[in-house]
C-alpha cells in the first residue's frame, strides 16, 4: 500500500481577545486541520501498521501547511492526535502520528525542537477530540500548556481515522504560575 485515502479536510479556528474581563494582545488563534481518512485495517487485526507510518509524513505536511495558513502567522505552540472509527483501534489512530509524522509538521511549521504531545482514542462519530499544545521548541515553556478541542462533526465512521494538528500563535493569556518563559530558552535541547 503506497497511500491511503483521504475522504475530506478540515480547519477550525479560534481566536479569543477577551479573557477574565483583560484584552489579549495579542489575541491567542489556536487552529486544528483534521483530514478523515479511510481505514483499510478497520474490522481486523493487522500486524504490520508500516505503510500507515511510512506515509504519514504526507499527511504530517499536509495538515501542517492547512494549519500555517490558516494561523496568518508563526506558530509557537504545536500538538497532534487522532481518532479511530469503532471498527478499528487506538493503534490505527496512533500510526499516522508518530515521529515521521512529527517531523514533517515540524518542517511545516519553520522547525521546532520540542517532542510534540499528543492523543489518541477510539470513538463513534462526532466524539470531539482534545488536543494538548505546547511549545515548540522547549517543552517546559509552562505558559504554552494548553489545548484545543476538535470537534469533527459526523467523523469518524467506524471505518475511518481522523488525524489532526493543532497550532497556536501564544501560549495561555494572562499566564502567572510561573516557570520557564519563551523568552527564557537558551539550551536548545527541545526541554529548556
Amino acid at each position: 500500500m503506497t497511500g491511503f485515502t483521504v475522504r475530506r479536510t478540515m480547519i477550525q479556528v479560534w481566536e479569543e481577545r477577551l479573557r477574565e474581563g483583560r484584552e489579549i494582545e495579542p489575541p491567542l488563534r489556536k487552529v486544528v486541520a483534521a483530514a478523515v481518512l479511510e481505514n483499510p485495517y478497520a474490522g481486523r487485526y493487522v500486524e504490520d501498521l508500516s505503510a500507515a507510518v511510512d506515509w504519514s509524513p504526507t499527511l504530517g505536511s499536509l495538515l501542517g501547511r492547512m494549519a500555517v495558513d490558516a494561523l496568518g502567522e508563526p506558530a509557537l505552540s504545536y500538538g497532534k492526535g487522532g481518532i479511530a472509527g469503532t471498527a478499528g483501534s487506538q493503534e490505527h489512530a496512533v500510526m499516522f502520528v508518530t515521529t515521521p509524522f512529527g517531523d514533517a509538521l515540524r518542517e511545516a511549521v519553520g522547525g521546532g525542537k520540542a517532542w510534540i504531545s499528543s492523543a489518541t482514542i477510539v470513538g463513534a462519530p462526532g466524539t470531539p477530540l482534545t488536543l494538548p499544545l505546547a511549545h515548540k521548541d522547549a517543552l517546559f515553556v509552562r505558559d504554552h500548556y494548553d489545548a484545543v478541542t476538535l470537534y469533527p462533526g459526523d467523523a469518524p465512521a467506524p471505518d475511518e481515522v481522523v488525524v489532526a494538528v493543532a497550532v497556536a500563535n501564544r501560549g495561555r493569556p494572562h499566564a502567572r504560575l510561573g516557570g520557564l518563559r519563551a523568552t527564557e530558552i537558551s539550551v536548545g535541547d527541545g526541554l529548556r
